[in-house]
C-alpha cells in the first residue's frame, strides 16, 4: 500500500513565494489585475492561476485544497468553512427540484436532517436504506435518481459500506455515489473505489485540534469548476468560504494526520478488545467478527488500522449518561460531541449527533437508547485509561 493516495500527500512539496517552508497565509478578500482583460477572463474561468475573490478562491484555501486532492487521489478539492457546508453544496451542485437520492439510513444526524427534512423545499426525494443491503440499495434507485449518499463508516452504528460495490451500482444507472469519509482519513481512498465526490468534516481527524470548523469537497476537476463557477456555482453562490488562517492552520496539522491515525487506531483497538473481555457490547469494525470487517479490509490501508471509532452498549441512556459523567470525573476523557480530537471524546449518540433522526426511526436502524461512541484519543498510556473505564464501569 505504499504508492496509496493518502500516502502521496508526503511528497508533495508547498512554500510560500520568499521560500518560507509553510505558505504565506493570504490576507486579502480581493485581488488586482494589472490588464482588465484577465479579470474578464477570471471571471468567465479561463484564466488560470488567477485569484478573483476570496469567496471564489485564494491562495492559502487552494494550498490546502490541492493537499488534500493529492491525499485522496482526485483532480482536485474545494474547502469549505464546515463539514456540512461541504455535504450540502455537493448535493445541490448534483440536484435539483424533482430529483431522487437513495441515502444510507444510519449516517451523521445533520446530514440525516438536511435530507430527511430540508430538501423537501426544494422537491427532492430521498430514500433511505440500508447501505450494506446492495438489494435494498438497487430496488430504491428510480428513473429520477441521481445520487447515493453514504459514509464509509457510518456515524454513529460503524457500519461499513462497500463502496466498489455501490460504485458499481450508481455507474450502472450513470447516478454519482457521494462518500463521506470523515472518520476514516488515510484508512480509506473512496475516489480510488470508484466514489464520485468525497466530503469530510476536517473539524474531526484532519484538523485534529477542535479548534475550527472546516469542510472539504474532492473530486474531479469538472466538478469542483462547477461548484466554483460564478454563474451557477453552488459553493460560489452560497458563499460558504473558509478563512485563509484557518486553512493554513489545518494544512500544518494534515501533515501529523498519519502519526495520529495510526495511535487513534491503535487505541482503539485496545479499548475495544479490552470491553470485550469484560462482557460490555462492543461495536469495532477492527474485530474480526464485525459485519463490515472483512469488507473494510479490502479497501483500506493496513498502515493505519480500523480507525478510533467505537461504541458500546450500556441499555438505557440513564446508564450511559451515568457512565459518561463518571468517565469524565475519572479523567478519561471529555462527555462531548465530535470526534478526531487529541482526547478521548464520548457521548450518547441518540440524544447528541443523532438527535435529529425520530426516534422511531432510530429504532429501526437499531441504535440503542444506551449506545454510547467513543472517539478514542491519543493516550500515551491507554492502558491507564482502560483501567480508569473499568472502575467507572464496576461503580454503575
Amino acid at each position: 500500500m505504499k504508492n496509496d493516495p493518502s500516502t502521496r500527500i508526503f511528497d508533495l512539496l508547498q512554500f510560500g513565494e520568499y521560500g518560507d517552508v509553510n505558505p504565506s497565509v493570504c490576507d486579502s478578500a480581493t485581488f488586482t489585475f494589472m490588464q482588465a482583460k484577465t479579470m474578464l477572463e477570471t471571471f468567465q474561468g479561463e484564466a488560470e492561476g488567477c485569484f478573483l475573490y476570496s469567496r471564489h478562491w485564494n491562495p492559502s484555501n487552494k494550498y490546502l485544497a490541492d493537499a488534500l486532492a493529492v491525499m485522496e487521489g482526485t483532480e482536485s478539492a474545494w474547502v469549505t468553512a464546515s463539514g456540512m457546508a461541504a455535504i450540502t453544496c455537493a448535493i445541490l451542485q448534483i440536484c435539483s427540484s424533482g430529483d431522487h437520492i437513495v441515502s444510507s439510513q444510519t449516517i451523521y444526524g445533520g446530514s440525516f436532517a438536511f435530507l430527511f427534512n430540508y430538501v423537501k423545499k426544494f422537491n427532492i426525494g430521498v430514500t433511505f436504506v440500508d447501505i450494506t443491503n446492495h438489494e435494498e440499495v438497487r430496488n430504491a434507485i428510480g428513473p429520477n435518481t441521481k445520487m447515493i449518499y453514504t459514509e464509509t463508516m457510518t456515524n454513529p452504528l460503524l457500519q461499513i459500506s462497500d463502496i466498489p460495490a455501490l460504485a458499481a451500482i450508481a455507474h450502472e444507472r450513470d447516478i454519482k455515489l457521494v462518500v463521506d469519509n470523515t472518520f476514516t482519513p488515510m484508512i480509506v481512498a473512496p475516489y480510488q473505489h470508484g466514489a464520485d465526490v468525497v466530503v469530510y468534516s476536517m473539524t474531526k481527524f484532519i484538523n485534529g485540534k477542535n479548534d475550527c470548523v472546516a469542510g472539504a469537497i474532492c473530486a474531479s476537476k469538472d466538478f469542483i469548476d462547477s461548484l466554483s463557477n460564478v454563474n451557477d456555482g453552488t459553493a460560489m453562490l452560497l458563499g460558504p468560504a473558509l478563512d485563509p488562517l484557518r486553512s493554513s492552520g489545518i494544512l500544518k496539522n494534515l501533515h501529523t494526520l498519519h502519526i495520529r491515525m495510526k495511535q487513534h487506531s491503535k487505541n482503539a483497538d485496545y479499548l475495544a478488545r479490552k470491553f470485550r473481555e469484560y462482557n460490555i457490547k462492543i461495536n469495532y469494525p477492527g474485530l474480526e467478527d464485525h459485519r463490515g470487517h472483512e469488507t473494510l479490509k479490502r479497501m483500506m490501508n493496513p498502515e493505519f488500522g480500523f480507525g478510533g471509532l467505537i461504541t458500546i452498549d450500556m441499555g438505557t441512556a440513564e446508564r450511559a449518561a451515568r457512565l459518561m459523567e463518571k468517565m469524565e470525573h475519572a479523567g478519561v476523557g471529555y462527555l462531548a460531541v465530535s470526534l478526531g480530537y487529541f482526547k478521548t471524546l464520548f457521548s450518547n449518540s441518540g440524544k447528541s449527533t443523532s438527535s435529529e433522526v425520530p426516534e422511531e426511526i432510530q429504532r429501526d436502524m437499531g441504535l440503542s437508547d444506551g449506545l454510547v461512541r467513543f472517539s478514542v484519543g491519543l493516550d500515551h498510556d491507554i492502558e491507564t485509561t482502560w483501567i480508569k473505564i473499568k472502575q467507572c464501569i464496576d461503580q454503575m
